[in-house]
């Protein structure tokens, strides 16, 4: 049987996530948004105190600290095993104080850039990290529309240099997870995020698994609205390449999605 894909739920604690800013600032929302995303089938539940979009502000650490630690620490309790928590942050402290309630994961939009200690903190804990790709320095995100001569290669010597990087800061090549970025993180030029997803098995050279986030993202057509049908065709095709774990904000949907292509391919 083939290996499972994993599907991560996207749970943001902010106030301007692109898509859901502002629907879960409350912790008891938060929590419950959570455990229905649980129930509906996700493996992991990526909770974020920070937008990274285009025109997101900076959040102190304080304040990052404030959205997330006591909703990481209650949905910890309520998981007991059903599911993996990430912490979506760039902030070492952050990761750090979530780790220690109850976060199992990393997803560093920087890739380790944003904040010196962070390879540090992953390397002491031991926890995996996801390495995603952006065209921008920072964990702000644009509108640019970069054009690349090849992205694939430029997305493959980022992480090349990250993976090195991160090797040499003392963590374990099985605790790394890329991520291509997708979206306004590769170019608000659409075509450049479906070559990713055509030529996505060009990254399996790096022997680690490969996470993709094209939920409701600007380069799928429609409105944010209209979008569930755009990106499950997307994550179809990010599965199909090579995508070991989706990144999405309608899990339900896509576990079904999931299990359909477990039916198919136990049939073929």
């Amino acid at each position: 049987m083939e290996k499972r894909v994993k599907i991560m739920g996207i749970l943001n604690v902010t106030p301007d996530s692109f898509s859901d800013g502002g629907k879960y600032m409350n912790s008891r929302h938060a929590v419950e948004r959570a455990t229905e995303l649980m129930y509906e089938g996700a493996d992991i539940i990526d909770i974020g105190g920070e937008s990274s979009g285009p025109g997101s502000i900076y959040v102190p650490v304080e304040e990052e600290l404030r959205r997330v630690l006591l909703v990481i620490h209650r949905v910890h309790r309520r998981a007991r095993g059903k599911a993996l928590i990430s912490i979506d942050t760039y902030k070492a402290e952050v990761a750090m104080q979530c780790i220690l309630n109850g976060a199992d994961m990393i997803n560093d939009v920087t890739a380790l850039r944003g904040d010196p200690e962070m390879a540090h903190i992953v390397a002491e804990t031991g926890v995996p990290i996801i390495l995603m790709y952006s065209k921008d320095p920072t964990a702000r995100t644009t509108r640019i529309k970069k054009r690349y001569r090849d992205v694939i290669k430029t997305v493959s010597d980022f992480f090349e240099e990250r993976i090195d990087f991160a090797l040499r800061a003392g963590i374990r090549r099985g605790q790394i997870i890329i991520d291509p970025g997708m979206g306004a993180f590769i170019s608000m030029e659409p075509k450049y995020s479906y070559e990713i997803l055509h030529r996505l098995g060009e990254f399996k050279k790096f022997c680690m698994p490969i996470l993709v986030g094209t939920s409701r993202k600007s380069f799928l057509p429609g409105t944010i609205e209209q979008r569930l049908e755009p990106t499950l065709a997307a994550n179809l095709l990010a599965i199909q390449n090579g995508a070991d774990i989706i990144r999405v904000h309608d899990v339900a949907a896509h576990r079904r999605l999931v299990e359909t292509l477990e039916c198919y391919t136990q049939a073929a």
